[in-house]
């Protein structure tokens, strides 16, 4: 089959690898000039689990708060009536637990499975690294993670709650000082650069199958015939199938076609530094679960990620936000990081639908099918959404649940 995927972040790269691989024509439009430039170019780098992941799911330990120094959510500009309407559902799937959980953690372990497999097969190198510690401030923190703790372990994720000793074995370089109950280790968890992995897998794919067009701007999907419109050309590029990958691009997309999701653009942060004192940086990634932020070793930097805001994507950087992020950083690793010179702040927008899970699947409109709204998880769920949306589409049964992820629960 003639495949078209809209879209070229991480989603759209490994779903145009798995498309390939089962013998299909695949073109990919991108409208930036290269692979993960958008919402995969600077992420948290968290794989499996996904579910103590920041901004992983709702309504496990982390109550909405809209107002405050602490607010869940920084409403930027102002509350609009969008805005509204999903933070209305947000709250609604956190305080009813409606979120597929289970779902999203199996898949994200059968995600970090491809993922290996496909890494070990192509010998790329990823800064990968592997273990970790979710760190607990009080103990009121560790009776909110319980539900969450219990789905891990019902998905069968290996493991511990340990106290603050055994949490500072494990990662050395934390500090001291700190205040520190315990921790959740978890010791099968894994880290990785997404955005380098998407380079490399597409460099990988390029002339095995696999078209990259870049600098072009899809502006439309037509059903009929199947294929897609792009900026500037008044012809359309038929095709057999369409898969859309491109975020909040992808929403965008939908509404003529008579398909809409409630997905809103909730932006984050990261600062990645370079490494300055190994025995004073984390050995692979660490969570503070009060902050919702993470701090994680990619190579020879240290990436701090953390933040939501709803907002525009051309808002300025909220200085108490990237404050906050050093902040954690110097509470754990103090003098892990040189924060002086060699810094990259970015701001990227997680596309998120209410439930915290994506649409993966067909869309209802023959020939087109989705694998998007991945929110905080595009890292950790690509590569099994990928494959999954392939053996879809060659009418196959995916070897991974996907209950709860179709486009009937909106």
């Amino acid at each position: 089959m003639k495949i078209a995927i809209v879209g070229a972040g991480i989603i759209g790269v490994t779903t145009a690898y798995e498309l390939a691989s089962d013998g299909h024509e695949v073109s990919v439009f991108e409208q930036r000039s290269a692979a993960a430039e958008e919402a995969s170019f600077a992420t948290a780098g968290l794989l499996a689990p996904h579910l103590l992941s920041p901004w992983s799911v709702p309504g496990f330990g982390h109550a909405l708060r809209l107002l405050g120094p602490h607010a869940t959510v920084r409403l930027a500009g102002g509350l609009n009536r969008a805005n509204w309407t999903w933070l209305r559902r947000w709250r609604n799937a956190t305080r009813a637990h409606s979120a597929p959980a289970a779902t999203l953690e199996r898949l994200a372990q059968y995600s970090q499975a491809r993922l290996q497999a496909i890494a070990s097969q192509h010998e790329l190198d990823f800064e990968a690294c592997a273990g970790r510690l979710v760190l607990l401030r009080t103990e009121q923190e560790r009776t909110q993670i319980q539900p969450a703790l219990q789905v891990l372990r019902d998905c069968g994720v290996a493991l511990r709650e340990i106290d603050a000793q055994v949490a500072r074995q494990i990662e050395p370089g934390l500090s001291p000082e700190a205040p520190l109950a315990g921790a959740i280790h978890l010791p099968d968890a894994s880290a990785g650069n997404c955005r380098l992995f998407a380079q490399l897998l597409r460099q990988g794919t390029q002339g095995s199958g696999v078209h990259f067009v870049f600098n072009t701007r899809v502006d439309r999907i037509s059903s009929s015939p199947t294929g897609v419109a792009v900026q500037g050309e008044s012809d359309v590029h038929r095709f057999d199938a369409v898969v859309l990958c491109a975020g909040m691009a992808s929403a965008a997309l939908m509404p003529p076609l008579g398909l809409r999701l409630p997905m809103a653009a909730v932006y984050g942060y990261s600062v990645s530094a370079p490494l300055r004192e190994s025995t004073h940086a984390p050995l692979a990634s660490v969570v503070d679960a009060s902050q919702q932020i993470s701090i994680t070793r990619l190579g020879q930097r240290v990436r701090i990620a953390g933040g939501a805001e709803l907002a525009g994507a051309d808002a300025e950087h909220h200085t108490a936000t990237l404050q906050r992020l050093y902040r954690t950083l110097n509470d754990w690793f103090p003098g892990g990081a040189q924060l002086s010179s060699g810094v990259q702040i970015w701001r990227g927008a997680r596309p998120l639908l209410p439930d915290g899970a994506p649409v993966v699947g067909a869309s209802g409109v023959p020939g087109l099918w989705l694998n998007t709204g991945h929110g905080a998880g595009g890292w950790a769920l690509a590569c099994g959404s990928a494959r999954a949306v392939a053996d879809l589409i060659a009418q196959r049964e995916p070897e991974v649940s996907l209950d709860g992820l179709g486009m009937r629960r909106f």
